[in-house]
C-alpha cells in the first residue's frame, strides 16, 4: 500500500539537498506490509471513488486520513442544529472542538498539515514525457506508480472521452492529448478502450496539431509533432537589453511574472537546441495515432496557429500573430548560429541557479520537469540532472483517485499559517497547545533566512530574507501573502504562553519579513504575487499560451494586498515603533487599492480561489482594519449586501469555478453549498460587522455549516476550491477544515459569545 512519509529523506538519497532536514517535504512510498483488511479499505475507497466519477470528480484525500486514524486522542459527536433554530453557543463550541479533534490527526510531527494540491491534468504529462525522453521512466516510477497514474487518468476521463484542463473541466484537446501520450508511455495499449475513447476525441476535434502551444511543446519533444509547428520560442530573447529606457527592455522576459518566466526560461533552451527523444516503435506509433490524417501530409506551418475552440480562453491578437510569423521566418538564420549558441549559454545559467536555489524543487512543475530535460539535454551524467531525480518525488501525490502531480511541492506554510489563525481565532490554544508548538516550530524552520546569492538583478529576483515561502523552506520562493500569513500567525503565536506553544521569533527576523512585504507594494497600491510589477498590461498582447490568461507579469491582486495590510496592522499593535511612517503610508494605500477594486455590485473578483466569495472575505477584511463596518462604510455595506444576495436556502454558499472563467457569479447546480464557499462568506460578514445590523445570515451560515460537518469532525470534500490564471482550477484539500474551524470560532466569539452566552 502506498504511504505518506513526512520530511523524509528518501533513504538518505546521495543526490538530495537541505537546508533544514527536509521539512515540510511530502512524499508517498509503496510498501508491502498491508494487512489484509487495510487492503480491503484502500480497495472500497479506491472502488468507490471510481464508482462516482461523475458524480463526484474531486478525491477527498482519503488515504491521507485513514493512515491518520491511529492518532486520535478523543472524539466528540459533532451536534446538529434544526432548521429554523439559532446555534448555540455550546453547540458551536462542541463543532469546532469536534472538527479540532480530526483536524489535528492530519498535522506531522515536523508541524505542518499535508494535503492534496492536484487538480490540472496538464502537469503530470509533461514529467512523464521527461522522464521517458531521458530513459529514466522506469527507474523513477516503479509498476506501483505506473498503475496508480494510470487509475488516476482513467477516473478523470470524461464521459465524451476527453479530458479537461482540470478534474472537474470539460473535455479540451490540450488534456485530451497530453493524457493519451501518458496512458500510452505508462503501458496502455491502442486497443485500451479508454485510450481508444480518448483517441475518438481528439481525431474528432481535428487531431493533435489542434493542441495548445504548451502541448505542441511537448509533443514536439517527445518526436510526435515537428518543431516547424510551433511559434518559436527564441532563447535569443533572454539577451535583449533590460534596462527600460531602451523601450524593448519592458518586453525582456525578466520583466514576465516569475511562473511564466520560469516556463519559458527552460522552453525557449529546449526549442533553440530542439531537443528531442530519440525515435522508438512506440513513439513511432503515438505519432501515427494523433493524426486523423498522414503525418507526412500535415501543413505544419498551418498548425502553428490552431487551437481547438474548447481550448481557446486567450485568443492571440493579430499584432501577436504577425510577431511569431517574423520570427518564424528568422530562425532558419538563427539555427546553429553563434548568437543561438551564446543565448542557450545565458539561458543554462538562469536555469542552474534556479535549480540550486530551490534545492532542485524549482518554482513549479511546469519548469521543474522542462529543467531536468534541460540539464539532461546539456550534460546527461550531469550533477545537476542526478539532483532533479529525487525531487520528483516532491510532486507526486496519492490519493483514492489514484496519482497526480501536484501543483508545487505542497502547501504546507500556507495552510499551516492559516490553521495557526484558525485555532487561535477560535480561542482553542489551550485545549490545543501542542499542536500550535508543532505549528510554530514548522513556521520557524521555514522561513527564508537569506537572500539567494549574488547580484539578484542579474538574476531578475527579488529580495527574499525573512519571506515565507508557500511551501518549504527549501523551494524557498517568497510571496507577499504567505509572508504576510506567516507574520500573523507568528504575531498570533507571540501572544501566547512560551511554555504552551515555544519561543517566539526573533524581532529581527520579524523585522525582515516586513521590509520584504514593504518592497512587493506596487504603485497602484496593491501587493502581487513573489515581485514587484515589472512592466505593463500591454505585454499581455504577447501571451502566447492561448488557455491562460493574466500570465506575462505580476498584478496587483485583492487577495494579496489584504492579507499584507492586515498583516502591517497586527505588527505595528505589537512594534508601534518600527517604521511607523512607511507602514501607516502602506496600509494607506493599499486601502485606496482595494476600494478601486470592488465593483458597483459591491464585490471583488477573486484570482486565487473560487471566486468573489472569497474575495470578498479579503475585501472586507481589509477595510476592517481601518475599523469600517456595515454601521459606517457604504463599501462594507455594499459587499454584504452582494453576498447575502446570493445566500441559499439552506443557509450557504455554492459558487461555481465558472465565476473565475467568465467573471461574473455563478451558484453551483447542486442544492447543498459548499462548506468553503459558505465559511469564506461567513469570515467576511463577520469582518464586517453585519451581524450587528442584522444576525440571521449568520446563523444560517453557521447552522448550514455545523448540518453539513460528518461524525468523523471532518467536512466532506465537494468542489474545487482554488485557481490560477483565471482558468485553471486547483485542488486545497484542507480548505474544508481550516476554513470552517475559523468561521465557526469567529461566529462563535463576536456573535454567541462563550459557551455561557458572553458575546463580543
Amino acid at each position: 500500500m502506498w504511504k505518506f512519509v513526512s520530511s523524509g529523506n528518501s533513504g538518505s538519497h546521495p543526490w538530495l539537498r537541505s537546508l533544514n532536514d527536509n521539512a515540510g517535504r511530502q512524499t508517498w512510498e509503496y510498501v508491502e506490509t498491508a494487512t489484509l483488511k487495510e487492503k480491503a479499505d484502500i480497495e472500497n475507497l479506491q472502488n468507490g471513488f471510481t464508482h462516482f466519477r461523475h458524480q463526484q470528480r474531486h478525491s477527498a484525500d482519503e488515504l491521507l486520513r485513514m493512515q491518520s486514524t491511529s492518532k486520535r486522542r478523543a472524539t466528540i459527536s459533532p451536534p446538529k442544529v434544526a432548521q429554523g433554530k439559532q446555534p448555540t453557543g455550546a453547540q458551536c463550541n462542541e463543532s469546532v472542538r469536534s472538527a479540532m479533534y480530526f483536524y489535528e490527526t492530519l498535522q506531522q510531527d515536523d508541524g505542518h498539515w499535508p494535503g492534496d494540491y492536484g487538480g490540472p491534468m496538464f502537469l503530470m504529462p509533461g514529467l512523464i514525457i521527461t522522464l521517458y525522453v531521458t530513459g529514466c521512466l522506469d527507474t523513477v516510477l516503479s509498476r506501483h506508480h505506473k498503475r496508480e497514474m494510470i487509475r488516476y487518468l482513467h477516473n478523470h476521463q470524461n464521459k465524451d472521452g476527453g479530458f479537461g484542463l482540470h478534474i472537474e473541466g470539460p473535455s479540451t484537446m490540450f488534456g485530451t492529448v497530453l493524457s493519451y501520450v501518458s496512458l500510452r508511455l505508462l503501458g496502455s495499449g491502442p486497443e485500451d478502450t479508454v485510450v481508444e475513447h480518448a483517441r475518438a476525441w481528439i481525431h474528432k476535434g481535428g487531431g493533435a496539431t489542434y493542441i495548445t502551444s504548451w502541448g505542441k511543446f511537448w509533443l514536439a519533444v517527445l518526436g510526435v509533432y515537428s518543431w516547424d509547428g510551433m511559434n518559436p520560442t527564441p532563447p535569443e530573447m533572454w539577451l535583449l537589453p533590460y534596462a527600460s529606457w531602451t523601450g524593448i527592455g519592458l518586453a525582456h522576459p525578466g520583466r514576465y511574472w516569475c511562473h511564466c518566466r520560469m516556463v519559458y526560461l527552460p522552453m525557449s533552451y529546449v526549442y533553440g537546441k530542439r531537443g528531442t527523444c530519440k525515435e522508438t516503435p512506440l513513439t513511432a506509433a503515438i505519432r501515427g495515432e494523433l493524426y486523423p490524417q498522414s503525418y507526412s501530409s500535415i501543413d505544419w506551418n498551418a498548425a502553428r496557429n490552431q487551437c481547438a475552440k474548447e481550448d481557446l480562453y486567450y485568443p492571440h491578437p493579430k499584432v501577436q500573430d504577425a510577431l511569431w510569423w517574423s520570427l518564424y521566418q528568422a530562425e532558419g538564420l538563427l539555427k546553429g548560429s553563434w548568437l543561438r549558441k551564446k543565448a542557450l549559454a545565458e539561458c543554462m545559467k538562469l536555469i542552474h541557479y534556479e535549480d540550486e536555489n530551490t534545492r532542485y524543487v524549482c518554482i513549479g512543475p511546469v519548469n521543474k520537469a522542462i529543467n531536468m530535460l534541460c540539464c539532461w539535454l546539456e550534460d546527461p551524467d550531469s550533477e545537476a540532472f542526478k539532483r532533479h531525480l529525487p525531487r520528483v518525488h516532491d510532486f507526486l501525490w496519492v490519493a483514492e483517485d489514484g496519482m497526480k502531480m501536484q501543483g508545487y511541492n505542497g502547501s504546507q506554510l500556507w495552510d499551516t499559517s492559516f490553521a495557526v489563525q484558525a485555532i487561535t481565532a477560535a480561542g482553542l490554544a489551550h485545549e490545543f497547545g501542542e499542536c500550535l508548538r508543532k505549528a510554530h516550530s514548522y513556521i520557524d524552520v521555514s522561513q527564508v533566512r537569506e537572500d539567494c546569492p549574488g547580484d539578484l538583478s542579474r538574476w531578475y529576483r527579488h529580495i527574499s530574507k525573512g519571506a515565507w515561502p508557500f511551501s518549504t523552506r527549501d523551494h524557498g520562493w517568497p510571496i507577499s501573502d504567505c509572508s504576510a500569513d506567516g507574520l500573523k500567525a507568528a504575531l498570533a503565536l507571540a501572544e501566547l504562553d512560551d511554555k504552551l506553544v515555544g519561543p517566539a521569533i526573533p524581532d529581527d527576523r520579524i523585522y525582515d519579513c516586513v521590509n520584504v512585504i514593504l518592497s512587493l507594494q506596487n504603485a497602484d497600491g496593491g501587493w502581487s504575487t513573489y515581485e514587484s510589477t515589472r512592466s505593463y498590461p500591454i505585454l499581455e498582447m504577447i501571451n502566447p499560451s492561448e488557455t491562460f490568461g493574466d500570465i506575462l507579469i505580476d498584478y496587483s491582486y485583492v487577495e494579496l494586498s489584504s492579507t499584507c495590510i492586515a498583516a502591517l496592522a497586527n505588527f505595528g499593535k505589537k512594534y508601534p515603533h518600527h517604521r511607523p511612517e512607511e507602514i501607516s503610508n502602506s496600509k494607506t494605500r493599499g486601502r485606496k487599492y482595494i476600494l478601486s477594486m470592488q465593483r458597483s455590485d459591491g464585490s471583488w473578483y477573486g484570482n486565487w480561489g473560487v471566486c468573489f466569495t472569497y474575495a470578498a472575505w479579503f475585501g472586507c477584511d481589509a477595510l476592517a482594519v481601518f475599523h469600517e463596518t456595515v454601521e459606517n462604510s457604504t463599501p462594507q455595506s455594499k459587499a454584504c449586501d452582494f453576498l447575502v444576495s446570493k445566500q441559499r436556502k439552506d443557509g450557504g454558499w455554492a459558487e461555481s469555478y465558472l465565476s473565475s472563467q467568465t467573471k461574473e457569479y455563478h451558484q453551483l447546480p447542486e442544492e447543498t453549498s459548499h462548506v468553503v464557499n459558505t465559511a469564506w462568506a461567513l469570515l467576511a460578514l463577520l469582518a464586517a460587522g453585519y451581524h450587528r445590523k442584522d444576525r440571521r445570515p449568520l446563523d444560517a451560515a453557521a447552522r448550514c455549516l455545523m448540518n453539513s460537518q460528518l461524525s468523523s469532525g471532518d467536512w466532506p470534500q465537494q468542489h474545487i476550491s482554488g485557481v490560477f490564471n483565471r482558468n485553471c482550477m486547483i485542488t486545497y484539500a484542507n480548505y474544508r477544515n481550516i476554513f470552517p474551524i475559523w468561521a465557526l470560532g469567529k461566529y462563535r466569539a463576536l456573535v454567541l459569545g462563550n459557551a455561557n452566552g458572553q458575546a463580543h
